[in-house]
């Protein structure tokens, strides 16, 4: 009996070893000290405002989901100050991206907003968070990527405080970043810097020597006037200007959108900055000399107002916000690198800021003026008040499947994959500032700014967010997309960050539903999901009715097309006299009760009253637009306004008739919504 106790406690004890032995083989790991990796279907990296929406997005797919964010910091820019919203056209907003803006609209007690707070921005985008109950985890740096063959397998992201170190898997991944650096590290091949005109048959690619925010003549480069060996001025670059066109690696400029108050009870002082260097400014006092005339803020800083009395301060004029000429290098640089360019652009733009409050050789006027604005209590309380997001116009752009250009934003090359738009002027800051000859003088000029508009919103290829299949199946670049420099400078705008962040996360679903590379993706199905799911919810999406849409305008009298200021490509117009109408009907409307909008934009001439029929199907109701009860906000000529509700009954159909009655100038008939009430 013993015997067989003692052989009864040998094998137990072998086999307590065996377990032992059997779990290190299944972890391979244990003995290393090495981390499983946690398992996702998509996986985002970046928390910018594309990242945000893409997560809200996927999880509304019923995917599992996370959010790296390699700073302390979400909502990217639209938490970061850019409170004046870059739209181009309103029409071009789209999804969640127009959701968000209405949102915005309901905290401020609007339909919709585009003009905002910082703080109120983050709260919007808590919102999502906390409905999709969306995984975060901010400051953990990409570290490395590890592929199996053309997918990206896994990620490790480290905390630089901790040293604590993920390992993230996923099934497609999601570059979100203004850096792109999961798609660099992912072996996609990129660019940085300009384009010669050349290489994609652009005209405004490139070296570009043009007058807007630019140093008028005659203002001397060096530390002592005149005098080449003494040295030039800070800022102002050895480099000689290039051909006309060509191409090189310069970075457009970086600046802080900057968030003031004047509000005495929510406002600290601006004070002189630790690292502060006034020679930083000497330029600038020559070009006080050089402008007399301009003795205001506005005159050197785009000024713009938000809510509650605060601002969102953007570069104006030769000298301003933007720190030229000293990001180059910033693509590709490493972790600490970066921070220490990030850290000379506060320096920078605090000491700007202290040197018009405080400097003498200031005018006056502006001294006075500056002295009412401080920083406000209530933003980046974790940041001492100040924005962590610099403004990275450009940095990398992927070179993927398909390359956005001049030619796209010009209407001149029109995609059939879209699935977003722009509309954005193509807008490049300067790149350089630089010394040029001319009447057999030297002086200062700004090198590499672009501003060309006058076109209508237009697609955005999906190709545009992949990589060539070659190289990565399984990752999307919403923000570094493949555009050339130009190009970009059309796309880069928060709207349609977020609208690109929603296409590539219900791609990045149907790459994981249907096991395939994001190459592969169906584009009609994933344009008809853009489209009937708006709003990743289900909800029922707006019905908008454009003058675009012919057959459901119908037109009596003399009505002419309308282009600029509107909503969308185009409008209808009519002159006062005879009568004439033009009717918007639905093209098809469930029963409900609709909140009935139209556009209206107040362009050159524009009649001092609209009349309207409204009909729900039944009954008709007038209604009269005034143009002075019509305040425009924000960079369009037009606003979204109520016109009466329409409760529809099954088989009724409602409408929207303008008319010429009482009108004593343009009628402008542009567009309808009805939105369901829920």
């Amino acid at each position: 009996m013993k015997k067989n106790a003692r052989h009864l406690t040998i094998d137990m004890h072998t086999f307590k070893i065996y377990l032992v032995l059997l779990l290190v083989l299944a972890t391979g790991t244990a003995f290393r000290g090495e981390r499983q990796a946690e398992d996702y279907d998509i996986v985002i990296y970046g928390g910018t405002s594309a990242g945000i929406i893409a997560g809200y997005t996927a999880k509304q797919m019923g995917r599992s989901v996370i959010v790296i964010e390699p700073t302390n910091h979400i909502g990217g820019l639209t938490t970061g100050g850019l409170g004046a919203t870059d739209i181009g056209n309103k029409y071009a907003v789209t999804g969640l991206a127009k959701d968000f803006y209405r949102r915005l609209g309901t905290h401020y007690g609007k339909f919709e907003q585009w003009l905002f707070e910082p703080a109120v921005a983050g709260k919007i985008f808590d919102q999502y968070i906390a409905r999709a109950r969306l995984e975060i985890i901010k400051k953990h740096r990409l570290e490395t990527t590890v592929l199996a063959g053309k997918a990206i397998k896994e990620i490790v992201v480290k905390n630089p405080d901790t040293g604590a170190e993920r390992k993230i898997a996923g099934k497609v991944f999601i570059d979100a970043t203004y850096e792109g650096d999961l798609m660099a590290k992912a072996g996609v091949s990129y660019a940085v810097g300009r384009e010669a005109n050349a290489e994609y048959n652009e005209t405004i690619n490139g070296v570009q020597l043009m007058h807007g925010h630019q140093m008028p003549d005659g203002i001397d480069p060096y530390k002592i006037p005149g005098d080449p060996a003494s040295g030039l001025l800070w800022g102002v670059s050895p480099d000689v200007l290039q051909p006309a066109g060509s191409g090189d690696d310069k970075l457009q400029a970086y600046n802080f959108r900057i968030c003031l108050t004047n509000n005495p009870e929510n406002r600290l002082p601006i004070v002189k900055p630790e690292r502060y260097d006034a020679a930083k400014y000497e330029l600038l006092v020559r070009l006080f000399a050089a402008q007399p005339e301009k003795r205001k803020l506005t005159d050197y800083f785009a000024w713009s107002r938000m809510p509650n009395q605060k601002t969102d301060i953007n570069n104006k004029g030769g000298f301003s916000t933007d720190m030229i000429g000293m990001n180059h290098g910033y693509a590709d640089a490493g972790y600490e690198r970066r921070e220490a360019i990030i850290r000379d652009h506060v320096d920078y733009t605090k000491g700007l800021l202290y040197f018009f409050a405080n400097d003498p050789r200031v005018p006056e006027e502006i001294r006075d003026e500056i002295k009412d604005w401080g920083y406000p209590k209530d933003e980046y309380t974790d940041n001492g008040h100040w924005t962590p997001q610099l403004y990275l116009r450009e940095v990398r752009r992927m070179k993927g499947a398909y390359v956005m250009t001049q030619a796209n934003c010009q209407g001149k090359e029109i995609v059939k994959d879209g699935i977003g738009m722009a509309a954005y002027t193509m807008d490049s800051h300067n790149c350089q500032r630089i010394v040029i000859e001319k009447d057999g003088k030297k002086m200062v000029k700004n090198e590499g700014n672009v501003e060309v508009g006058g076109f209508s919103p237009y697609p955005i290829s999906y190709r545009s967010l992949t990589p060539g299949e070659n190289e990565c199946t399984n990752l999307l670049v919403p923000v570094c997309l493949s555009a050339s420099h130009i190009a970009y400078g059309s796309i880069r705008m928060e709207p349609v960050f977020m609208a690109l962040g929603q296409s590539s996360a219900v791609a990045a679903s149907m790459a994981v539903d249907k096991e395939t590379s994001v190459q592969k993706v169906d584009i009609k199905a994933l344009q008809k999901e853009l489209k009937d799911n708006p709003l990743a919810d289900g909800s029922p999406a707006e019905i908008l009715v454009d003058d675009q849409d012919k057959a459901l305008v119908s037109v009596t009298g003399d009505w002419k097309v309308v282009k600029g200021g509107v909503y969308g490509p185009t409008a209808l117009e009519a002159q006062p006299g005879p009568d004439a109408s033009i009717r918007f009907t639905p093209a098809a409307i469930g029963k409900g009760t609709y909140d009935v909008y139209v556009y209206f934009s107040v362009l050159p001439g524009v009649s001092d009253q609209v009349s309207l029929r409204v009909s729900d199907g039944r009954k008709v109701k007038r209604h009269t637009i005034r143009k002075a009860d019509i305040v425009i906000e924000g960079q369009t000529r037009g606003k979204w306004h109520l016109v009466g509700t329409a409760t529809v009954k099954k088989g009724e159909i409602p409408y929207v008739e303008y008319t010429t009655e009482g009108a004593n100038g343009r009628i402008i008939a542009d567009a309808v919504i009805w939105k369901a009430r829920m």
